[in-house]
């Protein structure tokens, strides 16, 4: 039986197979996406409830309150998780954020005002906005170079499986919605302490470490002349994917229903429309590892731009209506992913927490503008098709962004690009050859 007790130095259990500590860092980075995924449509599946009862005595205006709130605390918690992930390790932020997000959530039901109810919210939402970013990083460290796409994607299914599992879960318990939140956190925190005994560091971090000397990385180093031009296009790309993955999210069966679509076919959309966002993850990875990275994400932004802007047009036949969401679910939910992957290819471990978790972070305030702008429209009564014509021009914006993006990764500081290593390599196995030495 091999020892699950962590190496001091790494936080590596010991006697623990390298295959053994590729799964569990596979298994426990993917539930923890799908802590996320719950967590994203809890709110809005309570919020119906709390209104009845008039919980704490909440209104439309409190809930709106909270739930802007606890996107907000996401955002930041993305953004200051990165450079504490890149100087204390990754496994160790992981597991803190984990436990800070389920011990909050705990709290919510027995918040005794809403302005509580928000601050657990908010605090609850830092926590979670720590967890995305440091388990794509560690996802895409434990895997080879040539599938870290595939590693963004398959890991992002979880994210779109924990809110089918919210969605069940609130059908059954209706009034007793303090269950969503105690299964929640309580899962949050058996999840903690097998990540405690299970999860390994990353051994890029490690290297990474131990070659600069110092744990030290500030956000500067995303402002270097060899970087910015990436992090420019990266920001500006993940804010447009996430505005239109929760605007979509969102607003959806209602610009359906606007357009004249009864409201059974209209929900049944949102449904069709993360349908094709599995789909989309599973096969945009395997695309991109074969066809590149930059190359699939401007693919897939330019089909988002097609799909978007025929969901302005009133369809007649159902099967065409279905097949176009399905599709549209398929290019954007995945063009959002693919950004974050290209983060974990672009950038060299020593900064690669602290550019995933900044473009994460900028990335949700797209989240929180797409809602706004979405509901400003259809509140005029133009949502339908103007909706869908903001989210096209939103979709042309992240193709030009990506557009920008250099197609070679950074290397680190001090080290000698790849390509010349391979040309050196190269041309030493020719001379061997030529003087007769072994090839």
């Amino acid at each position: 039986m091999s020892s699950v007790a962590s190496s001091p130095a790494s936080g590596t259990p010991t006697g623990t197979s390298a295959a053994g500590r590729d799964v569990w860092t596979v298994v426990l980075c993917w539930i923890t996406v799908l802590l996320e995924g719950y967590d994203l449509v809890v709110l809005g599946a309570i919020i119906p409830t709390l209104l009845k009862t008039r919980h704490l005595g909440m209104t439309a205006g409190d809930a709106t309150t909270v739930a802007t709130l606890s996107l907000v605390g996401v955002a930041i918690g993305a953004v200051l998780v990165g450079p504490l992930a890149d100087r204390l390790g990754r496994r160790l932020l992981l597991i803190g954020s984990v436990v800070l997000f389920s011990v909050f959530t705990l709290l919510v039901p027995l918040a005794g005002s809403v302005a509580v109810f928000a601050v657990l919210r908010l605090v609850a939402g830092l926590g979670l906005g720590a967890c995305m970013p440091v388990s794509l990083t560690m996802m895409a460290e434990h895997m080879p170079a040539h599938r870290r796409a595939r590693a963004s994607t398959l890991t992002m299914t979880g994210y779109h499986t924990g809110a089918v599992i919210t969605s069940l879960l609130a059908l059954r318990v209706t009034e007793d919605w303090e269950v969503l939140f105690y299964v929640l956190g309580a899962a949050g925190l058996v999840v903690a302490v097998v990540q405690w005994f299970r999860l390994p560091e990353s051994e890029a971090f490690v290297r990474a470490r131990d070659a600069t000397g110092s744990g030290r990385v500030p956000f500067g180093e995303l402002l270097t002349p060899a970087r910015l031009r990436a992090g420019i296009g990266v920001w500006v790309a993940s804010f447009m994917g996430l505005l239109l993955v929760y605007g979509l999210n969102t607003w959806l069966p209602k610009l359906m229903n606007d357009a004249g679509y009864p409201v059974p076919t209209a929900v049944t959309q949102l449904l069709v429309l993360n349908a094709g966002g599995v789909a989309g993850l599973v096969l945009g990875g395997f695309v991109a590892d074969r066809r590149g990275i930059k190359l699939t994400t401007l693919g897939w932004f330019a089909a988002s731009v097609v799909m978007l802007a025929c969901l302005g047009v009133r369809m007649d036949s159902d099967l065409l209506l279905d097949t176009v969401v399905f599709l549209t679910g398929v290019f954007v939910f995945s063009a959002q992913v693919l950004v974050y992957a290209y983060v974990t290819h672009f950038y060299p471990a020593s900064v690669r927490g602290t550019a995933l978790g900044s473009a994460s972070g900028i990335g949700r305030i797209g989240s929180i503008v797409g809602p706004s702008v979405t509901g400003a429209l259809v509140t005029a009564g133009i949502g339908h098709p103007w909706g869908f014509y903001f989210f096209a021009a939103v979709a042309v914006l992240a193709f030009l962004a990506v557009l920008t993006l250099p197609a070679r990764a950074a290397e680190e500081p001090g080290t000698e690009p790849a390509g010349r290593r391979a040309r050196w390599s190269l041309r030493a196995r020719t001379r061997g050859r030529a003087a007769g030495g072994p090839s």
